[in-house]
């Protein structure tokens, strides 16, 4: 997906209804400070579209992000933040699920989870109960950048262990700092969300931009064995016989020098 446009069009509070919208959606859970807003914004190319903090449990509404009138990328009030009083982790809890019985466009739930460290038990209580109202999780492992790559394929192992996860769940390891698994997700995506015409234009689209940055290559200034532009190509150029002569003159003057 090639991000044109983007608005956060549509905040939803705790006694809000659930929008019924115009296209195809896709939400993001996790638990608080797992890296849902610094996903978003990287998905986005942008740097603060969804705010990040390193307070746990800034995202308290379930905020709707319009990408080029096709999708919606929904952002879901972080679970699990334990200094957050009983009351109002009712009322997240209830809004999450509310999100996820209502939405008439949902084709699926990212479930973010800390690849550094064991699922915890609130991780654990999410999936399955995700997996008991009939979906399927998609899980990120963020923050792979904190990890040595060869220390990332046990993590993941490590993840789906945990959480005993199905045989064909997708675990996409992810980075908001080096993009790792950035083109996987939106690959994902668009096989979800887009219909069939849709992929084949953004994929046509893909090949076309592709075809003219070769085409731009190949009129590239042709480059001399030390690495430097030629400076000169077409021998007619005023400039290109000044350069010659001066480097004539020159290159006589040095052999009159040698004979002295």
């Amino acid at each position: 997906m090639v991000v044109k446009n983007v608005d956060l069009e549509i905040v939803c509070g705790v006694t809000s209804e659930i929008p019924d919208t115009a296209y195809g959606e896709v939400a993001f859970a996790g638990k608080s400070n797992v890296g849902k807003s610094s996903l978003i914004n990287a998905l986005l190319n942008r740097k603060s579209l969804a705010r990040t903090s390193s307070q746990p449990g800034k995202t308290q509404t379930i905020n709707f992000y319009n990408v080029n009138d096709k999708m919606y990328l929904v952002d879901l009030p972080g679970y699990g933040y334990a200094t957050a009083n009983e009351e109002i982790k009712a009322k997240w809890g209830v809004m999450i699920e509310n999100y996820l019985h209502t939405s008439k466009q949902l084709k699926a739930v990212f479930l973010l989870i800390d690849i550094r460290h064991e699922p915890s038990e609130n991780d654990k209580l999410m999936y399955e109960w995700m997996v008991n109202q009939g979906y399927a999780p998609i899980i990120i492992a963020t923050k792979a950048d904190k990890l040595k790559p060869g220390q990332i394929p046990a993590h993941v192992e490590q993840i789906k262990d945990v959480l005993s996860v199905e045989p064909d769940t997708v675990v996409i390891p992810f980075s908001a700092e080096s993009k790792l698994g950035k083109e996987d997700i939106w690959e994902l995506i668009d096989s979800l969300v887009l219909s069939r015409e849709e992929l084949t234009e953004m994929l046509l689209e893909q090949e076309r931009k592709k075809a003219e940055k070769r085409k731009k290559a190949q009129k590239a200034p042709e480059i001399l064995e030390n690495g430097r532009k030629a400076r000169w190509k077409a021998s007619g150029h005023p400039v290109a016989k000044k350069t010659q002569k001066k480097a004539k003159e020159k290159k006589l003057a040095g052999k009159k020098g040698k004979k002295r």
